[in-house]
């Protein structure tokens, strides 16, 4: 079938990193999935939650907050804090943001602290999670090197890179990483989570109005693992260049960003 942007049914959409977008996180990082733009940052606070002293829990906290700015979509979105509570699927998002990065991080070795990982959504076009879940990945993977150099930690805590793709059936065939045009003609929606070694994190996959077959699962399980390892070799590229001496600040990069 013919795509939206004329993609191939195993084709990504363009993939970019800026890095250190937000100069007082510990790490930033713009992902770009085509259309769809995210702030992921990366912020060390120096102390624990409440229940883990309560309860005696050794180690660090990782934990994830996730929202879509009022001027990300086509119709103005209204700001969670107008509503006076978070929605429902924001919730959700935050959550599994959370559990993806806690999946390869020792919290032990992150010592007694919080890695707060905050991801705020620019430009919405279809898998908002999944980019996500890669540029957090990105951000926690910097903000502990960063550390490391610091001196603030002796041991790293982060065991591998984690990244996630969306994936689907639309009519009748098995596509990568979906735009909104496909994400909302989609007869089954999945988002996978892995690892860079391939091992799954998480599988979200249902049938909007639909059922789906084995081969249709094996389908999507094998694009989404060709996005993954071509998401991890991205990331790889980044952390690594993120460790470089700059020579230019990352908001000059966010606007020659823009003017592409």
């Amino acid at each position: 079938m013919t795509r939206p942007d004329g993609r191939q049914a195993d084709e990504m959409r363009p993939v970019e990193f800026v890095l250190d977008v937000a100069p007082h996180a510990t790490a930033s990082v713009l992902a770009s999935f085509g259309q769809t733009r995210v702030i992921c940052a990366a912020t060390i606070q120096e102390e624990v939650p409440r229940w883990m002293k309560f309860q005696g829990v050794s180690g660090g906290w990782l934990t994830a907050e996730y929202s879509m700015l009022p001027y990300s979509t086509h119709s103005r979105k209204d700001r969670d804090s107008s509503r006076g509570k978070v929605d429902g699927r924001s919730t959700e998002i935050q959550r599994l943001i959370g559990r993806s990065l806690r999946a390869v991080v020792d919290l032990k070795k992150l010592g007694p602290r919080t890695l707060w990982i905050d991801c705020d959504v620019l430009q919405a076009d279809g898998g908002t999670r999944t980019a996500s879940i890669t540029g957090a990945g990105i951000a926690a993977a910097v903000a502990c090197n960063r550390l490391l150099e610091a001196g603030k930690l002796t041991q790293q805590p982060l065991r591998e890179n984690v990244a996630a793709v969306s994936v689907g059936i639309v009519k009748g065939s098995g596509l990568l990483d979906l735009c909104y045009e496909e994400d909302a003609a989609a007869e089954v929606d999945c988002n996978l989570v892995m690892t860079a070694s391939g091992q799954f994190i998480e599988i979200q996959s249902s049938g909007e109005e639909a059922t789906f077959s084995r081969p249709q699962l094996e389908t999507m399980l094998q694009l989404g693992e060709a996005g993954i390892r071509h998401l991890s070799h991205l990331q790889q590229q980044v952390i690594a260049a993120a460790m470089k001496p700059a020579d230019s600040s990352g908001i000059q990069s966010l606007a020659e960003f823009f003017k592409k």
